[in-house]
């Protein structure tokens, strides 16, 4: 196991990427393929979305793909995900169906939301997802009582609740924290921090001090951990997993990660540079590494990799064309959902 060093404000730093033969290439295929339909999806999203298909909103999670392929790989069927409106990936990794995805970006009935939330605002119980939320840090109260609804029912399940770095300074999530500790709610809080909240860097917005201490005086233990790694992902969140499992409480963990596109669509990210985004990329990017792992150790030889990519490309083709062919909602739907009968 990677050596961990302590940050300056006391919490635990882990380094170091694990061995990939620790994971059978099975699971390595999955974890790559899982990340790779993530980027190929947003990629067409983009396109729909410069092409007029999709309308309002649209936050793609381009760069950001290990941190959620690697939790979801410590998740168990039972456990539910809440997170933001960057929430794309999140749908996909949790084994959401990249057409239902793709026709509710477009507004369409076959969507998960039958049209009416758009990239924002879908859901799947099935699947355990709970949104998609707008409102910037308002997942993480919705995520504390979904901890709650888990420990109350003695389900066994735990509650995966993402959040920005943007939201870390939000006082909703700060009495979340504190309901979560006094009760010992069974969830883990990830901070994806890309390093910019909108257009302000972390270090503009938030004060000096690792975000993964955010917790501290609520007694919340808490790690930052590398995100561009999908293996680092997987090594160094399996102890804040366990530990929210075996019923201690909450964990907070903050992901070191990277987006490659604006805030959202309407982003033209100008507050930074295009050296900065080429650098991230070149050295950082978290398929490209597991990609050179997987060849540089053997595991699988470039045409494989090519017939992944291949196969994956046309996963999202036929779901841009589902979302295309799918017909827009019925002004019935307008009064649907509204209320629920109790």
């Amino acid at each position: 196991m990677a050596a961990s060093r302590r940050t300056r404000s006391g919490g635990k730093e882990e380094s170091g990427t694990p061995q990939a033969k620790r994971f059978e290439p099975d699971e390595l295929e999955h974890l790559y393929r899982s990340m790779l339909v993530i980027r190929r999806f947003e990629e067409k999203a983009g396109q729909l979305y410069g092409m007029g298909l999709i309308g309002g909103f649209c936050h793609l999670y381009i760069g950001q793909e290990a941190v959620v392929v690697g939790l979801q790989k410590l998740a168990r069927p039972g456990d539910s995900i809440v997170t933001s409106y960057r929430d794309h990936g999140h749908m996909l990794a949790a084994g959401m169906d990249p057409k239902g995805v793709m026709a509710e970006l477009t507004g369409r009935a076959g969507g998960y939301s039958r049209g009416k939330g758009g990239s924002m605002h879908m859901f799947s119980r099935e699947k355990g997802f709970f949104g998609g939320h707008g409102i910037v840090g308002a997942q993480v109260p919705v995520g504390t009582g979904l901890a709650f609804a888990h420990k109350y029912r003695e389900d066994g399940g735990i509650c995966m609740c993402y959040l920005g770095d943007g939201a870390v300074n939000q006082g909703q999530v700060y009495e979340s924290f504190n309901m979560a500790a006094l009760w010992g709610l069974p969830i883990v809080y990830i901070i994806e921090n890309n390093k910019y909240g909108m257009g302000t860097s972390v270090e503009r917005a938030s004060a000096p001090g690792d975000l993964c201490q955010r917790g501290a005086a609520y007694g919340i233990p808490g790690k930052s951990v590398n995100g561009m790694n999908v293996l680092d992902v997987i090594e160094h969140c399996a102890e804040a997993v366990e530990h929210v499992r075996a019923g201690k409480g909450p964990y907070l963990l903050d992901l070191k990660t990277y987006r490659y596109r604006g805030h959202s669509m309407s982003d033209p990210a100008k507050y930074r540079t295009k050296e900065e985004v080429s650098k991230m990329r070149s050295e950082s990017d978290p398929i490209d590494q597991l990609k050179t792992r997987l060849l540089d150790q053997g595991v699988f030889d470039e045409n494989h990799l090519k017939d992944i990519d291949k196969q994956v490309k046309g996963i999202i083709g036929e779901a841009a064309e589902f979302a295309q062919q799918s017909p827009e909602p019925d002004p019935s739907e307008l009064w649907t959902d509204v209320l629920v009968d109790a």
